[in-house]
């Protein structure tokens, strides 16, 4: 199989207890949270009442995103992105679907709007003022793998430099016996085709096999929500993962994985 290869130059992160990437890799090599941590984001991007009405999947979307374009100093209105999440806003589904089995003439249009999955890629591309193509996509548990794919294989097509976003929130009423996600989680990258020196690049191969939950420390403080397999990638990159032999494997399908090495750029 063809590997694609990136540059990781930005890195956001957001969980409950962990509201930025440094906090996580803190985390990672000592073991404690941030006490009195917030209960979810609050964008800068947004004006403050779209902020306090977005919903927990646009908040911490947005807030990762951010912070993975200001950590790689790039401008937010000039990268292309993939944002990719295992469900969407499941509490607004729910709600939809309560009111629309009790009460059709009551949904409220602002919560419908929020609904749909590119509604956290709709929201970045106001917010940051970003005209360049934003993708949404969903793969159940391999959504991740299958964003980064996409924002690799947008890289071999010719892009400079594409923005990835994962992210999911909990899960509430019978939705949640169906599919069980607990807490807030986002995280992003900002991934480009030039290399410097100080850099981690990824190295990424599909193949077939199956992966397994990540057992890292990100993986057992946030493993409960539907972005958790994302958290193995994380968990390596905050442990400074090109000291490490064992690639990161992600789900990238029935009976397929995305094989992810890092190495010293």
């Amino acid at each position: 199989m063809t590997m694609l290869t990136a540059t990781i130059e930005g890195i956001g992160f957001w969980s409950n207890g962990l509201p930025s990437w440094q906090a996580a890799c803190d985390f990672v090599r000592g073991g404690t949270v941030v006490e009195g941590a917030p209960a979810r984001p609050s964008p800068q991007l947004l004006p403050p009442n779209e902020r306090r009405r977005a919903p927990d999947t646009v908040a911490v979307a947005l807030e990762v995103a951010l912070a993975a374009c200001r950590d790689a100093d790039r401008d937010p209105q000039a990268l292309p992105s993939v944002f990719a999440s295992t469900h969407g806003e499941l509490g607004i589904t729910d709600y939809m679907a309560a009111t629309l089995a009790d009460d059709p003439r009551a949904i409220s249009p602002i919560r419908f709007h929020n609904s749909v999955h590119n509604a956290a890629a709709g929201y970045w591309t106001i917010g940051a003022g970003c005209r360049a193509p934003a993708t949404a996509i969903s793969a159940l548990d391999a959504s991740f793998a299958q964003g980064l794919l996409e924002a690799l294989v947008q890289l071999a097509a010719g892009s400079e430099a594409v923005l990835l976003v994962g992210y999911d929130s909990a899960s509430s009423g019978p939705l949640a016996a169906m599919w069980r996600s607990t807490g807030l989680l986002g995280g992003a990258l900002v991934l480009s085709r030039r290399s410097f020196p100080g850099a981690l690049r990824v190295q990424a191969t599909l193949a077939d096999g199956e992966a397994v939950p990540g057992s890292g420390p990100l993986a057992r403080l946030a493993g409960g929500n539907a972005m958790a397999p994302m958290l193995s990638l994380f968990d390596a990159l905050a442990i400074d993962a090109p000291q490490t032999a064992d690639s990161v494997i992600l789900k990238a399908g029935p009976g397929r994985v995305l094989r992810v090495e890092l190495i010293d750029a």
